[in-house]
This record gives C-alpha cells, structure tokens and sequence, in this order.
C-alpha cells in the first residue's frame, strides 16, 4: 500500500508519525510521575507542561519537515524525473544539479551518468540518423514513383482500420472526410460491399474486383482488393478516382504498419498506451470565460503509435460571432477581419469532432478548452464523450506537483523549442504539446504505467492542480 503513494507523502508520513510518538512518549513521562507523586495540587503543571511539550513537539517536526521536504525530498523526485526525462524522453540539456545542492554528490554523480548516457546515445543516435537518411531517401524515390501511377492506393488491417494511404488516396478521401491512419475505412465507404468484398477475399485468397460507394452516396469507385500475402489485412486500389487527383505536388506516403496487428476490441481502460490514437489539441479564444467567451481558432494534430504523423492535423479559423477583444489580438494576433469569412462553432467543431473520432483527446489544461466545445454540443448535434488526457496532469504525476507545469515550463523540461510565431497559435501550440505528450509516454511506461487506465489513476490524485488554473 505504501509503494504506491508518492515519496514526499510518505516522508510525511514518517514525520507524523514521529510527532505522535514523541506526543505518547512525553504523556506517558509525565502520567507515571504524576501517579508517583500523587499529589492533586500538581495535575494543572502536569497539563500545562504536556501542553507546552505537545506545541513545542508539534512545531519542531513541522520545521524539520518542511526544511527536509523543500531541501530533500523535492530535490530527489525532481531528480529523479529529470533522470528519467533523459533516460527515455531524449533529453540531452545539463541537470540541474544546483537544485539538489544538499543531496551531498547524489546530484554531480546523476549528473555524471546522465552525462555518459548521453554521450553513448549521440553515437547511437547518429548510425541511426545515418540510416535514416538512407531510408527516407529511399521512400521519397517510391512516392514520387507512385505518384506517376494514377490510382488511389490504401491498406487496411482485418478489422478495415487504415495503415497506409498515398498521395492519390490522401486527395481520394479528403472528399469525403480528413485521412486518418487508424480510422476505419467505414467512415469514407458504405461498410456492406466492402465487407463482402473481404469475405470473399478472405475465402478465395485471391484478387477481388468490387464497386464502392462513399458513405454519403455521393461517388462510386471501381476498386481492385488485393491479398498482403503473410501480413493480415488487404490493399484497397482505386482504379478509377484518377479524375479525382489533382496534379499538384503529392503528399508523401503515410503509413504505421504497426496497425496491422492492432487490437481494436480491448477495453479503453485496458489498453496499452503504444495502441492508443490521441488527437491533441489547443484553442484561441476571445478571451479566458468558457461560458461567455467564444473560440476564433483550432489547432489539432494526431500522435499514432507514439508519434506524430506528419500530415494529419487541423488548422482552422472560427467565427466566433461577437467582436475579438484587442487585449485577445494583442495575444493570439487573430482580429475580426480574418475571421470573417471562416465557419461558425457549430460547423467547426464538427470537423473537430469527426477528426478526433476514436481517439484519446489530449490538451494541457483540457477542462478549459473542452468547456468551450461542450457549451455547443447541442447546437454542433455531437457527443464529446471521447477519454480526455491532460498533459498538466501528466507533468504532476512525472516531475511532481510542485513545479510549474505551465506549457512553457513543461518544454523547458523536456527540451522542447516552441518557435516565437507559433507560441499562441491553436496549431503551434497543439503541435508543442503533442511533442510533449510523446516524451512523457515512455516516462510514463518506466513508472510501470502502461495501460490507459493505469494513467488515468495516477492523474487522479493531482485533479486539484485543475481545479487552481481554472
């Protein structure tokens, strides 16, 4: 029971309970040299003394606590922290070692290994940036390949999740809604001839030639269905959406094959946080009054598989149909004129909502943001009902409640570089977190946190740290 609670609560604890043993030792004295003495006039200096002892204990501990809880305690769960931070979140900035000045040499030797540590993972990391290189020339060779052919080409997984997409299908799709790895191909095709089509597919082994349909009716497509051989899952080809693919530049292949052998029917709560889709994002306002106030941007990017996938993100303007106050420009350099022609919070939060579908929304200081969306839920006629991540949480539960954990310091933590133009706009801010977001999942699978669940325990006791920005 004890292992599960942090290391400055049970040093306190431990001083709490050195303050009642002091308090029983003292009472105890003073009651066997009172029945020794038994005399009735000397019961009110008995109590005066035990009353002035329990002060002057109760005091004593207190003041030794707190020297020792900002002098040791702190210093070794930051310590700790930044040692993780390091070890698993690529942090490469020197530690902090006058922080934990009174620590002795625990500091400089963490320091030093810290150190060493880095060095041996700068060797690393170049071979591995070495071939790279290599491999990304290699796929920029085949995108520009595909691009000559004029088809649409998709994988899916068994459970018709989306793996791989190319250019041609990025444009294909963006038709129908905004391409995303890990959103069912339901969501782009009427599910019935696609499902049979797979039937067939999974029975003969063979090549299948069907006829889709987008979900809203709207298009249809002649589609070759071809076996992976080994790999679970089928390739989509769209042979006919050429008329569909405009000749500018393509987008690069997007693709995780990892999601092949996805488990799509696990339990939110039980699933591993290297399975989870987050969508994270931020917002600009006209200013800080969730019922009052509206949102004039929306920022949003997606983390699969622990990283980011280039491409994948919102960045949209909203009306908010009342005038942006100066002192908001001033912060965000959003005014009236830009958003003037933009969609309202109704048809983009829908956007939003169908972007983020089946996915662990993430935000730093998410109750603020979720506020906004939430007060027109009725009006955008959607549910937000997804698991909700705050990264100000996540930050408590690594690098310990007592430290900032305002987005500025939690990348200063995790040497992350917020560009000057983006700081204060719904993407770049997005974009920092989701940064933040992806170191911290390792940090949080080293402390044994590697369930969804499990995470969302360990936020819970730091709720308070909500409760005080908001």
């Amino acid at each position: 029971m004890l292992t599960r609670l942090s290391l400055r609560l049970r040093i306190f604890l431990f001083f709490c309970l050195l303050a009642v043993g002091g308090l029983a030792v003292s009472s105890t004295a003073l009651w066997i040299s009172y029945r020794r003495f038994a005399d009735p006039e000397l019961i009110n200096a008995f109590v005066f003394a035990e009353t002035l002892m329990a002060f002057g204990f109760v005091a004593l501990i207190v003041a030794v606590w707190l020297l020792f809880d900002d002098n040791v305690a702190k210093p070794i769960e930051r310590l700790s922290a930044e040692l993780r931070a390091r070890a698993h979140a690529g942090v490469s900035t020197d530690m902090d070692v006058q922080a934990a000045r009174y620590l002795g040499d625990l500091a400089p030797a963490a320091a030093g290994l810290a150190g060493q540590l880095s060095e041996k993972t700068m060797g690393v990391a170049e071979a591995v940036a070495a071939e790279t290189a290599h491999l990304a020339a290699e796929k920029q060779r085949l995108t520009a390949l595909l691009t000559e052919i004029p088809v649409a080409m998709v994988l899916a997984s068994p459970t018709h999740k989306i793996v791989l997409y190319d250019g041609q299908a990025a444009q294909v799709l963006a038709q129908i809604a905004h391409p995303r790895l890990n959103s069912s191909l339901f969501e782009y095709l009427k599910p019935r001839p696609l499902e049979d089509a797979y039937a067939a597919l999974a029975k003969t082994g063979r090549e299948v030639i069907c006829d889709l349909t987008s979900i809203d009716g709207t298009q249809t497509f002649s589609a070759r269905m071809k076996p992976l051989g080994d790999a679970p899952g089928y390739m989509l080809i769209l042979e006919d959406s050429a008329a569909n693919i405009s000749p500018e530049a393509a987008r690069p292949l997007v693709y995780d094959f990892d999601l092949l052998n996805s488990d799509a029917d696990t339990e939110f709560d039980s699933k591993a946080l290297r399975d989870l889709c987050f969508v994270v994002f931020d917002t600009e306002t006209t200013g800080l009054l969730p019922h009052k106030d509206e949102i004039v941007q929306i920022g949003a990017v997606r983390v699969v598989n622990g990283r980011i996938v280039a491409g994948e993100n919102l960045d949209m303007l909203v009306n908010p149909g009342i005038p942006i106050p100066p002192a908001s420009t001033k912060v965000h350099k959003i005014n009236d004129r830009m958003v003037q022609d933009s969609p309202d919070i109704t048809e983009a939060g829908r956007v939003f909502h169908k972007f983020a579908r089946d996915a662990v929304i993430v935000a730093h200081n998410a109750p603020f943001d979720m506020a906004f969306l939430r007060r027109h839920a009725k009006r955008m006629d959607v549910d937000w009902n997804h698991p909700i991540l705050d990264t100000v949480l996540l930050s408590a539960v690594l690098f310990g409640a007592s430290d900032k954990h305002t987005l500025d310091a939690l990348c200063d933590r995790l040497d992350i570089t917020i560009p000057v133009e983006l700081r204060h706009t719904a993407l770049g801010d997005a974009v920092a977190t989701a940064e933040a977001l992806v170191k911290m999942l390792p940090m949080l699978q080293a402390r044994g946190m590697n369930t969804f669940g499990a995470v969302i325990e360990a936020t819970r006791q730091h709720g308070r740290l909500l409760e005080d920005l908001n």
